[in-house]
């Protein structure tokens, strides 16, 4: 059987981990991938660059996160996650530094990709929190370091944009990357080494991967309901700088990244929802995030001029994307524990396959049809995630 060379964690780890200080982790590290999108207008016209050029900047840093994902995370299956976090987050804050650095589109473009690749951090803390966690408290754990993940990619923004204001577009990076460093110090002393049995070869690690989606259809159906909200909330902010910056609301790059406080609720329900998940059920979660999603993207049409009802929309966005992942993972990491971080990998992995299609896609939907075209496009992926989630419930309960 498949579980037979999978490798299991010791049982040295405190029972009480720091959560906390691994939902600061979490968000550091992901707050890295979203430092440019409130300033894309200010990189567009610094570095004489267009919308889908632009836009691909956002793409490129998905997709190196998509690669992480697949191809670092799973070493937290095999490693101790705590040196393997540690050695991603000093990498991080190299290529910060190197990104500040950057002369042109071109070589922004490739720091970006190592950007991506290097906060996968953010998702070994994830399984290890899981991890570390008794079952009948793991929604719980997971939703509290979820929280810090929305935490870490909604404050990225905010600080993206007063540190470019303050300093220029480069400034957002070399401040970004000193904090980074820092949280590496602390990881490095205060959260656990989990230890794990070296009984799996790297490539035969990989491989696995494709048998658990296989073994496992609430896992690819888990990927491609939340993967479609994901679709909308990368479309969503990628596309939000060029919006608020225009007409009729024409914000500087700080005022669009105080934009994202709107977004700040969404972290507050990740807790409420892992606690859901518990009593409730994973799926009685994932219905309301997708009815709150569906009807934040149906306001925006309704109300297309204003500035409250778009914050409003926000809230409510947030929200239901939040409640929606926790409750996934919830889902996905009840199928098989020794399997935690592969498991974790094909999700997130999958996942940000989905934000960089839902970057790209929103640069050719707004050229064509502005905003309206975005949140069109938006409503229809949340309609697709609809019907994943039909899908997802009735395997659910075979």
């Amino acid at each position: 059987m498949m579980h037979q060379n999978l490798p299991t964690a010791s049982h040295t780890t405190p029972r009480e981990p720091p959560i906390g200080l691994m939902a600061l982790g979490t968000a550091v590290s992901i707050a890295c991938i979203y430092l440019s999108q409130p300033i894309l207008s200010l990189l567009a016209s610094v570095l004489n660059g267009s919308v889908r050029e632009m836009g691909s900047i956002t793409t490129v840093t998905q997709i190196g996160f998509a690669a992480g994902i697949v191809f670092l995370v799973p070493l937290g299956d095999v490693l101790p996650k705590k040196r393997l976090i540690f050695v991603k987050l000093v990498l991080l804050a190299v290529t910060l530094v190197l990104t500040g650095l950057a002369p042109s589109i071109r070589v922004l473009s490739i720091c970006s990709l190592g950007i991506g690749l290097f906060a996968t951090a953010a998702q070994d803390f994830v399984p290890l929190a899981a991890e570390l966690s008794r079952a009948e408290n793991r929604g719980r754990a997971i939703g509290t370091v979820m929280g810090g993940l929305l935490l870490g990619i909604l404050g990225s923004r905010v600080l993206s944009g007063v540190l470019a204001d303050w300093g220029g577009w480069r400034a957002p990076f070399f401040a970004t990357s000193v904090l980074v460093f820092l949280v590496a110090v602390l990881v490095w002393r205060r959260v656990p080494s989990v230890e794990q049995r070296h009984v799996s070869s790297y490539p035969a690690l990989l491989r696995s991967m494709a048998a658990l989606i296989s073994a496992h259809p609430l896992l690819s159906l888990s990927t491609i309901g939340q993967g479609f909200l994901g679709f909308t909330f990368s479309a969503f902010w990628t596309m939000l700088s060029f919006h608020l910056s225009a007409p009729p609301f024409n914000l500087g790059p700080s005022q669009i990244g105080a934009f994202a406080l709107a977004g700040f609720a969404g972290a507050g329900i990740a807790p409420v929802a892992g606690r859901l998940s518990d009593r409730h059920g994973p799926l009685f979660s994932i219905r309301w995030g997708l009815g709150l999603v569906a009807l934040s993207f149906a306001s925006m049409l309704v109300f297309p001029g204003s500035l409250l009802a778009l914050a409003a929309a926000a809230v409510v966005f947030d929200l239901g994307v939040q409640m929606a992942m926790v409750s996934h993972q919830t889902v996905i990491y009840s199928l098989e524990p020794s399997a935690r971080s592969r498991l974790n990998a094909v999700y997130i992995g999958g996942l940000f396959a989905f934000f960089a299609l839902g970057s790209f896609t929103a640069g050719l939907a707004y050229s064509f049809a502005r905003w309206n075209g975005v949140v069109v496009l938006c409503l229809a992926s949340c309609a697709l995630a609809a019907v994943a989630h039909v899908a997802l419930t009735r395997r659910w309960h075979r």
